[in-house]
């Protein structure tokens, strides 16, 4: 089963540390969105859409190249990492995938250092994260689709 998971990791690389666990154990194309908004999503059987949380939604520049690129009727699924203890983090990315008809396999979710806006002043949250046990939760619920 071909698969593609396409990211946007800034900042402080969560996401990427999680998707790298993956890639490192699974035969999975990422598709970086800063450096590869040109990729033709229609020959792969799974897509995957991972990204920082910014003010409780995927990064703008995620959802912009998915409301675009995704073909309809694909199989997709979701990793997210964040700061902030709990949210509707996947709300943002089911506002597209799901009119395109598309079937969620499921989402992975875990925290993430973060300094990004006023998260600066105090030197920031979640530090530490994502932890190794998360990288490892990243894999295993990546075997699980």
């Amino acid at each position: 089963m071909k698969t593609a998971i396409v990211y946007y990791s800034e900042h402080h690389g969560n996401t990427k540390k999680l998707l790298d666990a993956i890639a490192a154990q699974h035969d999975v194309d990422l598709i970086n969105i800063t450096k590869d908004s040109s990729t033709d999503l229609a020959g792969y059987d799974r897509i995957g859409f991972a990204s920082g949380i910014y003010y409780n939604a995927f990064a703008k520049q995620l959802l912009e190249y998915a409301q675009a690129n995704l073909p309809e009727g694909k199989d997709v699924f979701f990793i997210c990492t964040h700061g902030a203890p709990s949210g509707a983090f996947m709300k943002s990315i089911r506002e597209i995938t799901e009119p395109k008809h598309c079937k969620e396999l499921g989402a992975y979710d875990c925290r993430g250092f973060d300094t990004f806006g006023p998260f600066k002043l105090v030197g920031g949250i979640a530090k530490g994260h994502p932890t190794e046990e998360e990288l490892r939760g990243a894999v295993a619920f990546y075997e699980k689709l």
